[in-house]
């Protein structure tokens, strides 16, 4: 298929990358797994096991009027364990190279079909500046969108280090949450080839 490119000249693009019926199971499922995979699971808590000291019961069974205590790293003591502790956990979710290749297929197709992709020779600032940079997106009428460069430069980089709502990504790290969560995409016709040549 070819597509037209903002110079308005066109480019072909591979069938077997950029247009594929969306299969949404298989994208949830990946999509799901590199989430859960980006999450580090330490978090922990200290459970009354995990408390140092307590080995000695605070005072004896009966006669001192006070409560019945057989340790001071209790739950309900200043200081003891935490009743129900988060202990680490892992969440890992294996993703296989054909299920990627499919779910990322069926994202790039579906952004493309939505006219949600800008496919560009090449995209460059002359200067670090995020106004300089915001004026040339507007230009191309596009807000918010996620870049996607084979090589960045030093000024794109710098500029958009300013801007929360406007990411910039090698080619190589573009992972289907990234491309889920993009409104608008600009890319670069050299990101195209690395992609179709990784997924076709």
């Amino acid at each position: 298929m070819k597509v037209a490119l903002n110079t308005g000249e066109s480019l072909k693009l591979n069938d077997a990358v950029f247009n594929v019926d969306f299969n949404a199971p298989l994208v949830h499922q990946v999509v799901q797994a590199y989430i859960s995979n980006g999450h580090s699971g330490t978090k922990a808590q200290k459970s009354r096991s995990d408390v140092r000291g307590g080995g000695a019961k605070p005072w004896r069974q009966k006669g001192s009027g006070r409560a019945r205590a057989g340790t001071r790293n209790s739950p309900i003591w200043r200081g003891g364990g935490v009743t129900f502790a988060t202990k680490p956990t892992v969440t890992w979710q294996k993703v296989n190279r054909k299920m990627y290749r499919g779910a990322m297929r069926c994202i790039l197709s579906e952004l493309l079909r939505q006219k949600r992709i800008t496919i560009t020779e090449s995209f460059d600032i002359d200067q670090p500046k995020t106004k300089l940079l915001q004026q040339t997106l507007h230009d191309l009428k596009l807000q918010n969108p996620t870049l996607v460069l084979n090589q960045p430069s030093a000024n794109l980089q710098k500029a958009v280090s300013n801007l929360k709502n406007i990411s910039l990504e090698n080619s190589t790290n573009v992972s289907p949450t990234l491309l889920v969560s993009a409104e608008q995409l600009l890319i670069d016709v050299e990101s195209i080839r690395a992609l179709e040549a990784r997924l076709a």
